[in-house]
C-alpha cells in the first residue's frame, strides 16, 4: 500500500504519477478520475489504518489533488465570439481538480475546447496541493460520522492534512489573484479545495447530493413555488414528458419517471435550511428548485456554493415590492438592472460595479411570459414591466422615516423592491454564471397595498401560479441555445481563465 516516501519528512505517500500529454479529451478526463480515485483510497486506507491503532500512527501521510496543465508558447487567433475555451497571452497554465467523475462532462467540454483552439496537447499529473482528509471521504460519509472523538483531536494533524483556509478562497474570481514568480496561471475559475469545501456545504444546505444537482437552477424566497415545482414536476414524470428520468427532493429521495411510480428513501423529518428539489435530466440538463429563504445573507451563501457546479443558467423567482401606481398585485417586474443595498457583497464586487442585463436571459424570460400567458407585444405590458430592482438588507424598511429611501428608489427608477435578487444577479455576474430575475408583485407598500391576509385578488393568485411555469419555460428555452452563445462576453473581464 505504501510504495513510496518523502524522504524530506518521512511522509507517506503513494507512488508519484508524472504528467502525461493528451490530444484527445477524454482518455485525459479518464485519466484525472483514476489519479483522485487512487489518491482518495490511499488517504481512507491510511485513516482506516490510524483508527484501528496500526503503525501509521508514527508517520505522516499525504496524497495529492490531479491537475490539468497547458503550455502555450504563441499568441492564438480563436473566434472572438468565443467567451471562453482558450488562454489569452502565452505561458503555462494549471488547475487542481476534485471529483473528476462528477465533472466528467464539464471537464470533456473544457479540456476539448482547449486542445482544438490551441492545437497543443493538455497534461494530466499530480499537483502539490494536498488532499484533505475530510474531503476524501465519500459523498455521505464523514470524518466526524464514522470515528469516536478521541481520534479527532490536535494529534490527527500531526497525520493527516486537514481543510486549509489559506488556500481556499475566491482570489481568481474576484481578480484578487496574484502568483509568485514563475508559478503557472489559473486554468480555472476555481482550486480544488474551494471546489470541495463547497460540495460539503452544499450537502449541509441542501440535503442532497452534489451529483442530483442540474445545470439550470431557480431560486425562490416563497414555498408557494417549491409546491407547485413538486406537484408540476411529478405529472411530468408521470406523463414521461421533457426527457425528466427522476424527482430528487431532500435527503436524496428519488422517485423515478413512469405512471404509479413510488419514491425510493427515506423523507427528512426535518427540513434543512435551504431545501432543494432536482427535477433530473441525462447530462444534467434538468431543473433544480431551491428554497433560499429570506435575506440576502442566504442569497449569497447558496450561491458561492451552486457556483462550483458551474451552472448554465440561475434565476430568481419569487415575490416583490411593486413601487408604481400603476402596477396591480400580480404584476410580473423583468429586472434589467439592480440597486444593491444587500451589502452582502461589498467586498467582493464593489457596489460601483454594474450588474448588466444579460440579453439571451432577458429574452428567454420575456418569451416564457408571453408563451405562458398567452399575450404578446403591447399587450404583454399589461401584466409585466421591465425595469430596475432594488435589493435592501432591512426587511422592515417601511418602519423607518421614508424621505430618504423614498428619494433613492425614486431616483434609480426603480419598479419593485426585494431582498435577494440583486444578490444572485451580483453573485452570478462574479461567478460568470448567467442570471436573471422575474418576479411577483406581492405588496405595494408606498400606496397602502401592504403584504396581509385576505388582500390577495383572483388575478394575483393566478399570476403566481403562472408564475413557477414561466420560469420553468424559460429555462427550456435557455437549455436549447447552444451552450457557446449562453454564456455571454459580458461575464468576462480582460484576462480571464479558459474554463468558463
Amino acid at each position: 500500500m505504501y510504495d513510496s516516501m518523502d524522504s524530506s519528512d518521512s511522509t507517506l505517500v503513494p507512488p508519484v504519477l508524472p504528467f502525461t500529454s493528451y490530444t484527445d479529451a477524454r482518455p485525459a478526463v479518464e485519466r484525472l478520475v483514476e489519479i483522485y480515485t487512487r489518491n482518495t483510497a490511499f488517504i481512507r486506507d491510511a485513516f482506516a489504518e490510524y483508527a484501528k491503532g496500526g503503525h501509521i500512527q508514527r508517520r505522516r501521510v499525504r496524497a495529492y489533488y490531479p491537475a490539468i496543465r497547458i503550455k502555450v508558447s504563441t499568441y492564438q487567433e480563436v473566434d472572438s465570439r468565443l467567451s471562453y475555451g482558450h488562454v489569452v497571452e502565452p505561458g503555462v497554465y494549471m488547475t487542481t481538480i476534485t471529483q473528476p467523475a462528477l465533472y466528467f462532462d464539464y471537464l470533456l467540454e473544457q479540456i476539448g475546447l482547449l486542445i482544438k483552439n490551441h492545437g497543443v496537447p493538455v497534461e494530466v499529473g499530480e499537483s502539490d496541493m494536498p488532499i484533505p482528509l475530510h474531503f476524501a471521504f465519500p459523498e455521505g460519509q464523514y470524518v466526524e460520522g464514522v470515528y469516536s472523538d478521541s481520534l479527532l483531536g490536535v494529534a490527527l494533524r500531526d497525520h493527516f492534512d486537514v481543510p486549509d483556509l489559506a488556500v481556499t478562497d475566491d482570489a481568481i474570481v474576484n481578480g484578487t489573484w496574484q502568483g509568485k514568480p514563475g508559478e503557472p496561471l489559473p486554468l480555472a475559475p476555481f482550486t480544488a479545495p474551494r471546489v470541495d469545501y463547497s460540495l460539503h456545504r452544499l450537502q449541509h444546505y441542501t440535503a442532497t447530493a452534489p451529483q442530483h444537482f442540474q445545470n439550470f437552477v431557480v431560486f425562490t424566497n416563497y414555498q408557494f413555488y417549491v409546491d407547485e415545482f413538486f406537484q408540476w414536476a411529478k405529472e411530468m414524470l408521470a406523463q414521461g414528458e421533457g426527457g425528466y428520468t427522476c424527482l430528487v427532493e431532500p435527503g436524496n429521495v428519488i422517485t423515478p419517471a413512469g405512471p404509479g411510480a413510488e419514491a425510493v428513501g427515506i423523507p427528512l423529518t426535518r427540513m434543512p435550511q435551504m431545501p432543494s428539489y432536482h427535477l433530473v435530466r441525462e447530462r444534467h440538463s434538468g431543473i433544480t428548485l431551491i428554497n433560499i429563504g429570506i435575506g440576502p445573507s442566504n442569497a449569497k451563501t447558496i450561491t458561492d456554493h451552486v457556483a462550483v457546479l458551474r451552472p448554465s443558467a440561475w434565476l430568481m423567482l419569487g415575490h416583490c415590492a411593486g413601487l408604481r401606481t400603476t402596477q396591480r398585485l400580480g404584476d410580473y417586474v423583468l429586472a434589467h438592472g439592480y440597486v444593491r443595498q444587500d451589502h452582502v457583497l461589498d467586498d467582493d464586487l464593489p457596489t460601483w460595479v454594474p450588474v448588466p442585463p444579460l440579453a439571451e436571459i432577458q429574452i428567454a424570460l420575456e418569451q416564457a411570459v408571453a408563451d405562458v400567458s398567452g399575450l404578446s407585444g403591447w399587450e404583454l405590458k399589461r401584466i409585466m414591466r421591465t425595469g430596475t430592482v432594488a435589493s435592501i438588507d432591512n426587511r422592515n424598511w417601511e418602519l423607518r422615516d421614508h424621505h430618504e429611501p423614498v428619494r433613492r428608489l425614486s431616483q434609480s427608477r426603480a419598479i419593485a423592491l426585494d431582498m435577494e435578487s440583486a444578490t444572485i444577479a451580483a453573485n452570478g455576474f462574479r461567478f460568470r454564471v448567467p442570471y436573471g430575475t422575474l418576479l411577483c408583485v406581492s405588496d405595494k407598500p408606498l400606496h397602502g397595498e401592504l403584504k396581509l391576509p385576505g388582500m390577495a385578488s383572483d388575478f394575483y393568485r393566478t399570476q403566481v401560479s403562472r408564475h413557477l411555469h414561466i420560469g420553468m419555460r424559460a429555462l427550456e428555452l435557455l437549455r436549447d441555445m447552444p451552450k457557446e452563445r449562453l454564456h455571454s462576453r459580458k461575464l468576462r473581464s480582460f484576462i480571464e481563465t479558459a474554463f468558463k
